[in-house]
């Protein structure tokens, strides 16, 4: 089974750049690794920062720098998040995330093992998120929050509202015994 959602292509031509952090999902307890993925997110923005011009006297520059550290923070840290969050515990599949530069966009892509049971759940939400605007859909899920504790999708909402960035994901079976799905995340940020 591959199933394919939204802005995702398995034929993004080389970058020029790239860096991928992989995560073994049996090595630390999730509570343990969640305090990591703001560190690990944190490195890669560090990293890719210094690829954008920006220097002490040009505000301009250095803005867009600042700009673009705090997206690559706040995106990698997000896909990061879900990607533990939501990663199928019975699965000995890793976690990983890599970022690539290319000439007019960063591209982040982030894969983890879901649980068989929940892609039809994901699914659904993702085609609603690709369906609708996602500035309506953003209120819609604080309103939920203010009344509920579970809220789904914001980190995935503010991608695509503050940072205007284009979403893909990829649904696949890996193994079929036991069943292990795959998901990947590619996200799209034009720099």
């Amino acid at each position: 089974m591959s199933e394919i959602f939204g802005d995702y292509s398995d034929q993004l031509p080389g970058g020029q750049e790239g860096l991928t952090i992989v995560f073994s999902p049996t090595s630390a307890p999730l509570q343990q690794r969640w305090r990591t993925n703001g560190l690990s997110a944190d490195f890669m923005a560090d990293y890719f920062s210094t690829f954008f011009p920006g220097s002490e006297g040009d505000t301009t520059e250095t803005d867009t720098k600042a700009e673009i550290k705090s997206a690559v923070s706040f995106i990698a840290n997000e896909l990061l998040e879900n990607a533990m969050k939501f990663n199928d515990k019975t699965s000995l599949l890793p976690i990983s995330l890599r970022l690539q530069m290319h000439s007019q966009r960063l591209v982040f892509i982030a894969t983890n093992s879901i649980h068989p049971q929940a892609v039809e759940t994901f699914q659904i939400f993702i085609k609603e998120l690709l369906a609708c605007d996602p500035s309506e859909l953003y209120l819609q899920q604080l309103e939920q929050d203010s009344e509920s504790d579970n809220v789904s999708g914001l980190g995935l909402l503010t991608m695509m509202n503050d940072y205007f960035a284009k979403l893909g994901w990829k649904f696949e079976t890996v193994q079929t015994d036991p069943p292990v799905v795959a998901v990947t995340t590619m996200v799209h940020l034009s720099v």
